[in-house]
């Protein structure tokens, strides 16, 4: 009978948070088909003010960046989310136990970087449908005003948890530097 090993008693941080990507990634597609069976492109259902449901297509990347592009653009973000699925899984893998922030945000990231993976690679393009209108940003900038969806948050609130991170890093670093 072989001793207990340092891995046996703390799972491998990928292990522990592949299930927050899991979630992402169900409550991104759920979303999603939910949008795409109650709504029409472009139906606007007003949630609260300043927070919309409208239903777009973005065969673009952020702020349909690259959407009049003529469709060469799909398989350039699906191969880009697939790289950085790819490294971010790596990184995860080489975590060490005790860096569950740094894990967290990488987690999301992946999942909304697949969520949005499988998009592209079924549809074409991306599901959008969240609008949140802010006050100090004129709507005129934006025609029409851009949407989002669950896999979006997630990258957005990974990549924070990430900077974050990295500050904090950064401070411990400095502080033992001055011992």
């Amino acid at each position: 009978m072989r001793a207990p090993s340092r891995s046996d008693a703390h799972p491998s941080p990928v292990k522990h948070w592949l299930w927050l990507s899991l979630v992402v990634l169900l409550l991104d597609q759920a979303s999603k088909w939910l949008v795409l069976a109650w709504l029409e492109p472009y139906q606007v259902v007003e949630l609260v003010p300043n927070l919309n449901l409208t239903l777009m297509f973005n065969t673009g990347a952020a702020f349909s960046l690259l959407s009049d592009a003529g469709g060469w653009q799909r398989w350039l973000f699906a191969a880009f989310a697939l790289a950085v699925t790819l490294v971010l899984v790596v990184w995860l893998l080489r975590l060490k136990p005790g860096e569950g922030w740094l894990a967290a945000g990488l987690a999301l990231i992946v999942g909304g970087a697949v969520g949005n993976l499988v998009d592209r690679m079924l549809l074409g393009h991306v599901v959008d449908f969240i609008q949140v209108y802010l006050p100090f940003i004129p709507l005129a900038l934006f025609n029409p005003w851009p949407s989002f969806n669950v896999a979006d948050s997630a990258i957005t609130i990974g990549v924070v948890m990430l900077i974050i991170e990295s500050l904090r890093g950064e401070r411990r670093h400095d502080t033992a530097a001055e011992r």
